[in-house]
């Protein structure tokens, strides 16, 4: 799935203001195992780069647990293409040393807890069951602070958990799974290699909710192009609609790397014009959507337009405001603030 932003090296240690030196020699005599560590980075608390996680996110500890993605064959995706971002699962002893050594540096240096963690890297749901149990378990063991534990999510990677494996993770900490559907229509989900259905998508949603998480929906705008657009924006709010998200995010379709590899699967692709054509897109999709309680954004930066509220409550004002800067044009953001995927 999409993930809108990039991540950094000890993120949440950084954030916090690190730690001092002669903290880091001190956790250098730990008896590390080098030679695994080598494939991930620099040692423990190093990421595999680049790393991404959705806005939200932001204030979380990035504890990759996998690296790159599963299933890499969506054509509109460029971010694990690297080659050092071919999917492969970290070693559960690995992860227990980045958790202690967290845990440790987070005691000796007085600083409060990380309260939450986001299981990187595309999709870390893709982990079976007895895995990702006994990484919330290690969490809890040495971050005991930590209130909740996030993850992307493709809707394949359910399809082997049941509702009460999902509820036991939940209890175990388990709280948000970011599910990137891109789109609620079986054509375009088709001609961009998503390897999923409305259907498919659903049924994961319906799962997550089952067991008492927190979904949140991500839609690409502009994904189906001028032909699809009418039945990208209608499919997808009846998806948004049927699941009952708790979040709901927009984002654009951008091809910073070129679009050559996507037309390989959807060669007669034109562009929705900016403008014009995204805006009306945002409007039908805006204008389709019945839900009950979602927390709406389009606040990433590939955005034209940066909208927020909660649905059912705030439709009619995001639906002006989408009017009125088709009718004028002001409140746009530049070109040079939309950063790419």
């Amino acid at each position: 799935s999409l993930a809108p932003r990039r991540g950094s090296r000890a993120q949440w240690l950084q954030h916090r203001g690190g730690v001092s030196s002669a903290k880091m020699e001190s956790n250098a005599q730990m008896e590390l195992n080098t030679a695994a560590w080598k494939e991930w980075g620099t040692g423990p608390l190093s990421h595999i780069e680049p790393v991404f996680r959705p806005p939200a996110e932001h204030d979380s500890f990035i504890l990759q647990a996998t690296n790159g993605c599963s299933w890499n064959r969506c054509t509109f995706c460029e971010m694990y293409k690297a080659d050092d971002k071919k999917f492969k699962v970290k070693n559960l002893d690995l992860v227990e040393e980045e958790l202690k050594l967290l845990g440790e540096m987070s005691e000796n240096n007085n600083q409060e807890w990380p309260l939450r963690v986001f299981l990187a890297d595309g999709d870390a749901l893709a982990l079976p069951f007895g895995r990702l149990r006994a990484i919330l378990l290690l969490i809890k063991k040495y971050l005991p602070g930590v209130r909740r534990v996030s993850s992307y999510c493709l809707p394949r990677n359910l399809n082997s958990k049941s509702v009460a494996q999902l509820t036991e993770l939940k209890g175990l900490g388990l709280h948000t799974l970011y599910v990137g559907c891109e789109s609620g229509d079986d054509e375009v989900l088709r001609l961009v290699a998503k390897g999923e259905t409305f259907q498919s998508s659903l049924t994961a949603l319906n799962k997550i909710h089952e067991a008492g998480l927190r979904s949140s929906i991500m839609i690409l705008h502009g994904l189906g192009g001028e032909q699809l657009s009418a039945q990208h924006a209608e499919n997808s709010a009846r998806l948004v609609n049927a699941a009952g998200p708790a979040l709901l995010s927009t984002l654009v379709v951008s091809f910073p790397l070129g679009d050559a590899r996507f037309r390989e699967t959807f060669p007669e692709f034109t562009p929705l014009s900016e403008p014009d054509g995204l805006l009306a897109e945002m409007e039908a999709f805006m204008a389709k959507l019945d839900v009950k309680r979602t927390v709406f954004r389009s606040d990433h930066n590939s955005n034209l337009l940066a909208l927020a509220g909660s649905l059912p409550k705030d439709k009619e004002k995001l639906l002006a405001q989408i009017r009125e800067v088709r009718g004028s044009g002001d409140g746009l953001r530049p070109k040079w603030m939309r950063r790419s995927l």
